[in-house]
């Protein structure tokens, strides 16, 4: 097969956000992937399984040419084609399999046949997986957090939007971390999240912030979770706390979880999505109905349901403003005073979102 380019320069391509061509089976990449990466698979899962299978039955030589027989003639050129349709808008692309082996080496060599020179990464997927997990193990000696607190619609991911030292953990989950936080898109696999996070802490890092800002999400941010060195890390650090008056918090909420979320839904899914809405929203209520007691779980709903009433007879959102009211006062508000408390001699300053500006801003190292 001659030899082939290859390159183990993983920092390289975290920092110019290199575009990747994963050739393994869609089930390999569903699990976890890096950002900017495409699946192009040389197999399909069902030809994969196969290969596998001839394999472990008459080894290697035997399982490379079933994988020839199965992906030849048509198959072949349509792969091909894909993988150089890829790189013809992408030039600067590298391509990947899972250990750098004869996947991405038969890739290589099939796209040099069709004039197309890429290089692929030394030791593939794990190598470059085992890389992103030590970069984030060994980035806590690299920086000094700061985790910015404050009641649920307190802005404080519209403030770190604002900030280049600080790193958006929600952004990054797919979710905005409470109850009511689920997207309309999934959630990324707890792999493609480490990755990601990993791909984020390289950048701030190699962009010289020595003082890293996160939102206090805990351990988890919907279903993924960060990783525990972190964690740890984050639960030590300084906590600024965010102060938004009321009033504020209800307009935040309102924008994120009814109005700006009724128009996704609205995009997403046609006539249908106000009506898919309010059954997540439901379901979201349903949710907290334990911790929030049968009660005031009833008064919540009570609240709910009116508002969406009086929007199916005049079409104004306003009403569910004193859901979020009571939403807020009711259920969040309790949870967050219990925590801060817990965690008051972290706290370093407080202050409404221009004091803790400037604060964030000139306290970085």
């Amino acid at each position: 097969m001659g030899e082939l380019a290859q390159s183990s320069d993983f920092l390289d391509i975290v920092l110019h956000e290199t575009p990747l061509i994963d050739v393994r089976a869609p089930i390999e990449f569903a699990k976890g992937a890096f950002p900017n990466a495409v699946n192009l698979p040389l197999m399909e899962d069902e030809e994969r399984r196969l290969v596998g299978i001839r394999y472990k039955e008459a080894g290697n030589d035997a399982a490379v040419k079933l994988g020839h027989s199965l992906v030849g003639g048509e198959v072949k050129a349509a792969r091909v084609k894909a993988w150089r349709d890829f790189i013809d808008a992408h030039p600067d692309a590298k391509l990947y399999c899972f250990r750098g082996g004869q996947r991405s080496q038969i890739s290589q060599a099939w796209l040099l046949e069709a004039g197309k020179e890429i290089v692929r990464l030394k030791g593939g997927y794990k190598a470059f997986r085992n890389y992103l997990m030590d970069q984030t193990e060994r980035s806590v000696e690299r920086f000094a957090p700061v985790v910015l607190g404050g009641r649920t619609g307190s802005g404080k991911t519209l403030l770190l939007h604002r900030l280049e030292h600080a790193i958006d953990l929600e952004g990054l989950a797919n979710h905005r971390g409470s109850s009511f936080g689920r997207t309309l898109t999934p959630q990324p696999t707890q792999i493609a999240f480490e990755n990601a996070l990993a791909y984020a802490l390289i950048q701030k890092l190699e962009a010289g912030h020595q003082r890293l800002v996160f939102e206090d999400e805990g351990r988890g941010v919907g279903r993924v979770y960060l990783p525990k060195t972190l964690v740890d890390y984050l639960a030590a650090a300084p906590l600024v706390v965010l102060e938004t008056p009321l009033e504020r918090r209800v307009e935040i909420t309102f924008a994120e979880y009814v109005s700006g979320a009724q128009q996704g839904y609205l995009e997403a899914f046609g006539a249908e999505g106000t009506a898919l809405w309010r059954d997540d929203m439901l379901a979201a209520q349903e949710r907290i109905r334990k911790r929030l007691g049968g009660l005031r779980h009833k008064r919540l709903l009570e609240i709910f349901d009116a508002a969406w009433h009086q929007q199916q007879h005049s079409g104004t959102l306003e009403a569910y403003k004193p859901w979020i009211v009571y939403l807020l006062e009711e259920y969040y508000d309790p949870m967050y005073d219990y925590q801060i408390e817990r965690n008051a001699n972290r706290i370093v300053f407080r202050g409404e979102e221009d004091a803790v500006l400037s604060y964030l801003m000139d306290n970085r190292l």
